[in-house]
């Protein structure tokens, strides 16, 4: 019925890399749906209903990981048997940035306009995210130990941009509320 053994991008017959066409890749989660969803098994046996159950759940969990750029780059990562979130990230200057945007986004709730200033920092984390993404096509292009052991520390950046992304966004909720 299914085959459990497949990693994700094999499973949505995807080529393994980090560049995914979204289109195609919604297409495949379609069709896999279809095939597996427990619905397609509401009279069949215990067990083939639990098999339908874990089906889709792995189809479920693999289209979410393959559609995100920092879960995707790390379960390539781990395709390679690359540690990431274990390393030290070792780049002063991002780190640097990064404090002066958490300072940034501590200071929007006293800003004469917190909600311009919000959204200029939302805007500058997104292309932040989009820089790390283009960098993360380029160091799992290239695939060599050198450039994984980067893509790893980019997963690292990657990590620190999209949390600060959520509590923005947060406090933009917060904001839109006080309104």
């Amino acid at each position: 019925m299914f085959d459990f053994s497949k990693n994700f991008f094999e499973l949505f017959g995807l080529p393994v890399g980090f560049p995914v066409d979204n289109a195609e890749l919604a297409s495949r989660y379609r069709e896999l749906q279809k095939v597996v969803h427990p619905d397609r098994f509401a009279a069949a046996g215990a067990q083939s209903q639990r098999l339908s159950l874990q089906g889709a759940t792995m189809v479920n969990e693999a289209y979410d990981t393959l559609r995100d750029p920092l879960k995707r780059a790390q379960y390539l990562l781990a395709l390679q048997a690359v540690d990431g979130p274990q390393r030290t990230l070792d780049d002063p200057a991002f780190l640097m940035q990064q404090m002066e945007l958490r300072e940034a986004l501590d200071a929007v709730r006293s800003a004469a306009d917190p909600q311009t200033s919000l959204d200029t920092l939302l805007r500058d984390v997104a292309t932040m995210i989009r820089d790390q993404v283009a960098q993360l096509a380029v160091q799992f292009e290239d695939g060599g130990d050198e450039q994984l052991a980067a893509a790893a520390q980019t997963v690292q950046k990657m990590q620190f941009l999209n949390k600060l992304r959520a509590e923005a966004e947060a406090l933009e909720a917060e904001l839109e509320e006080a309104l």
